[in-house]
């Protein structure tokens, strides 16, 4: 699959081979869910917590005598049925997160990054570089291109000016490609690459 190459300035550069293998798949939603529940899962603080009959601060005697009141008999007031008292089966502190294979969540990137093509969502740049720090410039570029919710991955590292000019744009996330994953991939309308996340992507994937 051929696709043309451009440059933030809005000119072409030429154009690249994408690899279908990476790119050209037959999109597989189930595999997409799958791995975005695994990563929301993962990313879950689990510190939710309520108190147990032990934890409860209080007397442990017993509230009154067990016969002739006309009262139900009880033992403590820390149990559940009184205001303050513990709370049954309660949430505990714990960590949500689940496995899921190796090779299942490298195929799902293989999917997200093959769904953005599939949709017409795919724009390939010859670099993400920044002439300036400044974010009305880089954002008077992106709306010339169209990006108003994008991923951008850089190479391996990412360009100073453009980390800075961009991160004041409330839908422009920024990413170096060992950064890609399916749930960023999904939640912006538009995936752009550089030639070097191109690159970098495909050895990864293979």
């Amino acid at each position: 699959m051929k696709i043309a190459v451009k440059t933030f300035d809005n000119t072409s550069a030429g154009e690249i081979e994408l690899d279908d293998s990476v790119f050209g798949l037959e999109v597989r939603t189930d595999l997409l869910f799958r791995m975005v529940n695994w990563q929301l899962a993962k990313r879950r603080s689990g510190n939710h917590k309520t108190k147990g009959i032990s934890e409860i601060s209080g007397t442990t005697k017993k509230p009154y005598k067990q016969k002739g009141t006309g009262h139900a008999r009880q033992g403590s007031t820390r149990s559940p049925q009184f205001r303050g008292g513990a709370r049954i089966f309660g949430p505990v502190v714990r960590s949500h997160a689940h496995d899921l294979p190796k090779k299942v969540r490298k195929l799902a990137l293989r999917h997200a990054l093959s769904s953005k093509a599939a949709d017409g969502k795919l724009v390939v740049v010859d670099a993400v570089v920044a002439d300036s720090h400044k974010t009305k410039g880089l954002a008077a570029k992106l709306t010339a291109l169209g990006l108003d919710s994008a991923l951008i991955l850089a190479g391996e590292q990412i360009d100073t000016n453009f980390a800075l000019a961009a991160r004041n744009l409330p839908f422009i996330d920024v990413l170096p490609s060992q950064g890609a994953n399916v749930y960023d991939i999904l939640r912006r309308d538009t995936l752009v690459l550089s030639r070097q996340a191109v690159e970098q992507l495909e050895a990864r994937l293979k």
